[in-house]
């Protein structure tokens, strides 16, 4: 599954829509050498900012296709969330701890810098050709290949073969018009004003949640004096009764932003929790919001649409490259709905408290954070946000899980750092390649991988990777990857001591075996993708 040159008469993939989502995608594929055609029906990406926040996650995948030393700079890092009660007392302070994907679980970032870096890295990609200008009117499946139909501003149409065609263009998508699939769950009748505030003093680089029944107000931190403020409308309000200039002035002062503070942009928003009933049809998907919408309060609308694009680039490429049978695209709905629902549950949650429904609501919310304080295992639970959903299949592209892998069997595998034999400190994803990978912390890489590890490079383009225990030396085995641990791993991985881990190239773990397997790992693998996928090696 490494990066395979293209083969010039492969059928490209249709990406349509450049948001985070299709972006992201498009960047993906390009990284495993698949051609690409992305699709963009405005002459450039956003403008205007959206999203606001990145998480853990998204950042490993910013990694992944090269994106990250150049967005860093452009992120603030690791802020929490700090709760005020009517009376402004601070009632909670929500800072989530620990790297264990290799970045701070929450960060702020401005969204259109975002997608301008990813549109700018597609020029490494020599697979991926951009279509800006050009809106998708039709499609027309057939056996072997989509036809989309292209037009542009002055009703130019043009059309487009493409083996596959990926929907990532939003809410209001034409992919899944055209495939007559709705949206499935509830839009709120409750309103949000949206402030986007740009030379702000930040004195606070965590968010403020200010939850007064009266006007619940969130203020979110940004990169660069940029700071997001969200008013929650009452019920019967019409939407005039907050866009009058003054009004927002005044709310703003009362909240602390600055004076000389300028406003980029103001908009009133409903939220939605809704998916849709299915994500494919034949050769076209649905991704990020054109296939579920997640309310706001967790942030983690965008990152959802990055996972889907992280799960579905590789399962596109292997079966483009030939490597696997078209079977293994059933797991992508399979493995991503349900955590997908498990963040729109917690985002429903986070805004009860975000923006209490009554000052009796507030005041039980308040109490059960007092409360929390006299029970330190479940205060750490929440106010250190370990309630987020962690990433983890329990059905789709995964060998059966064993007692041996019962820790970490379909869990998006941690990053941590080691030490290269050049004496470089990475992270982990650095030296695991872009396909799939084997991977023990041992001392002893000789009696875990050696005779069968050059099998599984030549073979299947698997590495190998032993990862050392600190101050452990090393024996070079052909075939392997030797590194150090800097101790992350070995404390993410103390209840797996010895295992074979096998990482999909989206760093998920597929599968776990003990050292008294290895010799037969190489035939397990085989067999496996035969049988998921339809694909005989």
């Amino acid at each position: 599954m490494s990066n395979i040159p293209a083969a010039d008469d492969a059928l490209p993939i249709a990406v349509i829509g450049s948001g985070p989502t299709g972006l992201t995608l498009a960047n993906l594929l390009g990284a495993f050498g698949v051609r690409v055609l992305l699709i963009e029906r405005n002459p450039s990406t956003v403008a205007q900012p959206r999203a606001v926040s990145i998480d853990d996650e998204s950042l490993r995948v910013m990694q992944s296709v090269g994106v990250i030393e150049a967005l860093m700079p452009d992120i603030v890092p690791g802020y929490g969330s700090h709760y005020f009660a009517p009376n402004g007392r601070c009632f909670a302070v929500v800072q989530p701890s620990g790297m264990p994907y290799g970045y701070p679980r929450r960060n702020a970032f401005h969204q259109p810098v975002l997608e301008a870096k990813l549109r700018d890295n597609l020029a490494r990609f020599a697979t991926v050709r951009t279509t800006f200008g050009w809106r998708l009117e039709k499609f027309v499946e057939g056996p072997e290949s989509v036809t989309a139909v292209l037009a542009d501003g002055s009703g130019a149409k043009r059309e487009e073969r493409c083996a596959y065609l990926v929907g990532c263009d939003g809410a209001s998508s034409t992919v899944r018009e055209q495939l007559g699939i709705p949206l499935e769950g509830t839009t709120f009748e409750e309103r949000w004003l949206i402030i986007d505030l740009e030379n702000q003093e930040n004195p606070q680089k965590h968010t403020s949640v200010f939850c007064d029944p009266r006007r619940p107000c969130i203020a979110l931190p940004g990169p660069h004096r940029t700071r997001r403020y969200e008013f929650k409308f009452h019920k019967d309000e019409p939407d005039e009764a907050l866009l009058d200039d003054q009004v927002i002035l005044d709310l703003l002062a009362r909240h602390g932003a600055s004076s000389d503070a300028t406003i980029r942009r103001q908009a009133v928003y409903r939220f939605h929790a809704r998916v849709a009933p299915a994500w494919r049809r034949g050769r076209v998907f649905l991704a990020g919001d054109a296939a579920h919408l997640t309310p706001p309060f967790a942030g983690q609308g965008m990152n959802s649409g990055i996972r889907d694009a992280h799960n579905l680039a590789w399962k596109l490429a292997a079966v483009g490259h030939g490597r696997v049978g078209a079977g293994l695209l059933a797991s992508y709905e399979v493995e991503r709905r349900g955590h997908v629902w498990s963040m729109i549950r917690l985002a429903l949650a986070m805004g009860r408290v975000m923006g209490p429904s009554s000052a009796a609501a507030g005041l039980l919310t308040r109490g059960c954070f007092d409360l929390l304080r006299l029970f330190p295992p479940a205060a750490r639970y929440v106010l250190e946000m370990r309630y987020k959903p962690k990433p983890r299949f329990s059905r789709g592209f995964l060998l059966p899980r064993t007692r041996a892998g019962r820790q970490l069997h379909g869990r998006l595998f941690p990053q941590g750092r080691v030490r290269t034999h050049d004496g470089r400190s990475v992270l982990l994803d650095e030296v695991l390649g872009r396909g799939f990978a084997l991977l023990a912390l041992t001392g002893d890489p000789q009696a875990i991988f050696g005779g069968w590890a050059q099998t599984l490079r030549q073979e299947l383009a698997i590495v190998c990777v032993a990862v050392l225990p600190r101050a452990t030396p090393g024996t070079a085995v052909p075939g392997v990857t030797l590194v150090h641990d800097d101790g992350s791993l070995a404390q993410a991985l103390r209840g797996a001591p010895g295992a074979i881990h096998l990482l999909r190239p989206d760093r998920y773990v597929a599968g776990t075996f003990m050292p008294a397997e290895a010799p037969g790992i190489p035939g397990v693998i085989k067999r496996w993708l035969a049988e998921a996928t339809g694909v005989t090696r």
